[in-house]
């Protein structure tokens, strides 16, 4: 069950990021709403108790489990990239999409393979 709404809210996520980037190019205006500013916190935040209840529940912090680590390490730069694509505007606002969209790639192949790079 606990899988289920992880990997629902993963995909939730990233087409909520994508959404969001592509209404802030289109007509930022609508991003005021209160709503739109509230639901991708509630959304990722759901997406990250998920994702510890599955690390506890799966007892992976007993053992050596460097691919944990590597996608934590890989979630954090695809927030902070995610961040300055919101903000920013013009060519970087793509680099920091592309690169936030690479992290979210190498973090699903991480968790299909268990294969961190730490």
């Amino acid at each position: 069950m606990i899988k289920t709404i992880h990997i629902v809210f993963i995909f939730t996520s990233f087409l909520n990021f994508v959404v969001r980037i592509v209404i802030s190019q289109l007509n930022p205006e609508i991003l005021n709403n209160k709503i739109l500013k509230i639901t991708p916190h509630i959304i990722d935040t759901i997406l990250l108790l998920s994702g510890i209840a599955l690390v506890i529940q799966g007892d992976w912090l007993d053992r050596e489990y460097d691919w944990i680590e590597s996608k934590f390490i890989l979630l954090i730069s695809y927030i902070i990239f995610g961040v300055v694509a919101m903000r920013l505007s013009g060519i970087m606002r793509w680099l920091s999409f592309l690169c936030a969209i690479t992290c979210f790639g190498l973090i699903f192949n991480i968790a299909i393979t268990k294969n961190g790079f730490i």
